[in-house]
């Protein structure tokens, strides 16, 4: 069984809390997070809104409940079209090589060499704003990453023995990719899913923070911090909340795959 470290157990600690709220934010807010009330702006934290609220009267930790929900789920949908994509690119890339992995490879080299947040730009401007393009845009810019590591292990074991005795025993291509080689992989695709989480939990709260993510009444964490920019001065909590839940969520995910 294996025995996680005491910086792994803090790391679980925090990854638990913060994916709990997230599941509780589901269900259950202690407001609606889009409700506004003018007699309540900028409220300081107390017993009957424990966060604060922010210059509409909002609740703020029901918009953090409901901005963490958002955050995940699109960290968890670009997380996921990345690496399925870039997966396959690099298993086929790494396993095949020749034409097919100069041909792929120097493409996917080409769309790594453009700063992420210039090529989500890009594609947002092609695609425009929202939850769901934003989703596609983030997705394709973690294709590459994934690719690469991929590739390196599957250039790896393709000359193991084992790799050629599936071979000499009749295997087919793809059989030996997915049921031979694909498992084999796995121990170094976890820690990359979880860091390509945390990279995707920071992209969107900037693409949000920026204006081109989560539209406005729907709470995100990147766009209450923007929102708060305005209101350092007069009403700090106002930024504590979600920018603390941004800075738990990444420092949990680092410290969990951290060897």
């Amino acid at each position: 069984m294996k025995k996680y470290t005491a910086t792994q157990k803090i790391g679980l600690a925090l990854v638990l809390m913060i994916v709990g709220v997230t599941l509780v934010g589901l269900f259950y807010t202690p407001y609606d997070p889009n409700k506004m009330n003018g007699l309540s702006k900028n409220m300081a934290p107390c017993l009957e809104h424990p966060f604060g609220t922010d210059n509409f009267g909002r609740d703020i930790l029901s918009r953090v409940m409901d901005g963490a929900k958002t955050t995940f789920i699109i960290a968890s949908a670009t997380v996921l079209i990345g690496a399925v994509v870039g997966t396959i690119i690099g298993a086929i890339t790494g396993y095949f090589g020749g034409v097919v992995d100069e041909c792929l490879m120097r493409f996917n080299d080409v769309v790594a060499s453009i700063p992420s947040i210039l090529l989500a730009l890009l594609v947002v401007s092609i695609l425009g704003v929202g939850k769901y393009k934003i989703i596609v845009a983030l997705g394709i810019i973690f294709i590459p990453s994934f690719a690469r590591v991929t590739r390196s292990e599957f250039v790896a074991q393709r000359q193991l023995d084992y790799v050629k005795n599936a071979r000499l025993m009749g295997a087919s291509h793809l059989r030996i990719i997915f049921l031979h080689i694909m498992p084999n992989t796995l121990p170094i695709l976890l820690p990359s899913l979880a860091i390509g989480f945390n990279n995707a939990v920071l992209a969107e709260a900037s693409m949000s923070y920026l204006g081109l993510g989560v539209q406005p009444p729907d709470p995100s964490l990147g766009r209450m911090l923007s929102d708060a920019q305005s209101f350092l001065m007069t009403a700090p909590w106002y930024c504590l909340a979600p920018g603390f839940t941004i800075i738990l969520t990444v420092l949990g995910f680092s410290l969990l795959v951290e060897r």
